[in-house]
């Protein structure tokens, strides 16, 4: 690429294939100097390949040698899909514009209703009628393109949105999970082979396609058994199946979607979650201790509540960090799902290509007394995770539903556990028959508070 220098001057921003650069150089010296450069580009930085000392028929001498040096800054343009919801993922906007990253929000939610703090992150909104037409997002994105030069990444945040941003990246040539690639991490049927690939142990499995071929399969693995869709996010229209005759219940009234069977584990849930850089490497892990599983809470109306540890189990390390690479995640959160079983065995569930959902983005923050949203910016913007993680803390999501008649009000939840509650706020709609109502966390260096803790926010009347 050629840039013309006047005067020993130049500034400005320009593109080099799909990157947008900004540069700005000065040369007191000479102050005479005219020029033609040919440039190219490494990682920040412009390379001097050639340069001519006559630009619009004006004489002028060398300011720069081949092979010289000119330090620039790297513009990215992030595409955020749905930057308002959750309310907490306005921290992903801000701190990418901190850094520098063009930020552009496509949503169908009004300007006047967003946050303050994500419109101050935001270059540009556009907004569309449906979200659920995915031709008013290409004509989004286009529009960003047209403006803005090469969408660099695209994201949500959001497993609502996952194959929608993998249609988006294919057909715009964007970094990161695409068309051909997304079924392994939708589908529970084609994820449960990728377990096995890994040699990470799963509970079998079947398609649901008649109700004799689920005959066949219960009797390998016998009852109970779970059913779910194939594609579904969270415990959605998940059923436990005990008998004969809840099987045939569950056929005379099945949903049009396509269904999995797997065998029914007992044991303890817990997740692998972090974030990896862009070759793929993990610079960030949690994990996470579930009161029971999402099914259970959702179906059978309970509250839940889930803690980080501060010492991460060296099997669930390697199993995870076994998916981690045989999803190839890269540039990315992930949420990571095991069956904990006696004696201490580790039975794969499912793999989330998304933060951990709820508040536990938040906790990996007081969990650690960092800022897991600016170092996601470091990682997409600069390509390293800066902070030391030290996990000085558990730190637990305590939730509570309002059709529940609890002990303690929240004034006395407050009172008594004082600082110990580092955050509380009401939760989503969306997410309520899961998560509750009313969420606390709640941190302690000990496990055995916040297990008390944890008892008291949801002690009955």
């Amino acid at each position: 690429m050629f840039i013309d220098v006047f005067a020993g001057h130049y500034e400005g921003d320009f593109r080099y294939f799909g990157t947008r650069r900004r540069v700005e150089f000065r040369e007191a010296a000479t102050g005479l100097a005219h020029g033609r450069m040919m440039v190219t580009l490494k990682g920040s930085a412009l390379i001097v390949c050639l340069w001519t000392t006559v630009v619009n028929g004006l004489p002028g001498g060398r300011l720069f040698k081949p092979g010289t040096t000119i330090p620039g800054e790297t513009v990215m343009n992030f595409c955020f899909l749905s930057p308002h919801f959750p309310p907490n993922y306005v921290h992903f906007a801000s701190h990418l514009n901190r850094l520098g990253a063009k930020v552009y929000g496509v949503a169908d939610a009004s300007w006047d209703s967003l946050d303050a703090r994500l419109k101050e992150s935001l270059t540009e909104y556009y907004r569309v009628e449906d979200m659920e037409d995915y031709d008013q997002l290409v004509r989004a994105v286009g529009y960003i393109t047209f403006k803005a030069g090469k969408v660099d990444r695209l994201e949500s945040f959001n497993e609502y949105w996952l194959e929608t941003e993998a249609a988006l990246r294919t057909d715009f040539n964007i970094f990161g999970i695409r068309r051909d690639s997304i079924e392994r991490v939708k589908r529970k049927s084609v994820m449960k082979a990728v377990f096995q690939k890994a040699g990470v142990k799963v509970a079998p499995g079947v398609l649901v396609e008649s109700l004799a071929g689920c005959r066949d399969f219960i009797d390998q693995v016998g009852y109970p058994v779970i059913v779910k869709p194939d594609i579904g996010v969270g415990a959605a229209k998940t059923y436990k199946i005990h008998d004969d005759e809840a099987l045939a219940a569950f056929f005379a009234d099945k949903p049009e979607a396509t269904y999995f069977m797997e065998e029914f584990v007992s044991g303890q849930i817990v997740s692998y979650d972090g974030l990896t850089d862009a070759g793929g490497q993990v610079v960030f892990c949690a994990s996470h201790v579930f009161s029971q599983g999402i099914m259970e809470t959702v179906n059978d109306d309970r509250d839940i509540y889930y803690y980080s540890l501060r010492e991460l189990p060296a099997d669930l390390v390697a199993a995870g960090e076994k998916l981690v690479k045989a999803f190839d995640i890269k540039e990315r959160f992930f949420h990571i799902e095991f069956f904990r079983t006696p004696p201490q065995e580790l039975v794969a569930l499912e793999v989330n290509m998304r933060p951990p959902g709820g508040l536990t983005t938040d906790m990996f923050n007081y969990a650690n007394d960092i800022d897991i949203y600016r170092e996601y910016a470091n990682v997409v913007v600069k390509g390293r995770f800066e902070t030391t993680v030290t996990r000085p803390w558990h730190c637990a999501y305590v939730g509570q539903k309002f059709s529940k008649r609890y002990k303690h009000s929240h004034a006395e939840i407050l009172h008594v556990l004082g600082a110990h509650v580092v955050h509380h706020q009401p939760i989503s709609g969306a997410f309520a028959s899961a998560l509750g109502n009313y969420g606390f966390l709640v941190r302690a260096a000990d496990v055995d508070q916040i297990l008390q803790m944890a008892a008291f926010i949801q002690e009955k009347e």
